[in-house]
């Protein structure tokens, strides 16, 4: 049981870390939505839980094909607020798993005793 709380909260943490990176990079992207020549970036989506231990590393990408507006800038509001807020549920859903498993713990020892 602990192996896997551990486990399973270690990679809860590192998406919670994820999660909180792709903030940081929508938040940037918000407030540069009206400097010219500025283009959106994001981070790019884990495949699995286990990637989200080497992309620790990985840096925020342009995207492309986003249509741009005529001072070359191509932040788009309603895309930005739709990531925002699909960051915002799943950083919960997270929250909500680990206090789950910190839950599970915390029976496991005190029925122990």
């Amino acid at each position: 049981m602990v192996m896997t709380f551990a486990n399973t909260a270690l990679d809860l943490g590192n998406f919670l870390s994820y999660l909180s990176r792709r903030q940081e990079v929508v938040a940037s992207n918000i407030a540069n939505a009206d400097t010219p020549g500025y283009k959106t970036r994001d981070l790019p989506p884990p495949q699995a839980f286990s990637d989200l231990l080497h992309e620790s590393s990985l840096g925020a990408e342009e995207i492309s094909g986003l249509p741009a507006r005529n001072d070359g800038n191509n932040v788009s509001m309603d895309r930005e607020a739709r990531i925002l807020a699909e960051n915002t549920l799943r950083f919960n859903l997270a929250s909500q798993m680990i206090k789950g498993e910190i839950r599970d713990l915390k029976s496991a020892i005190t029925e122990g005793r």
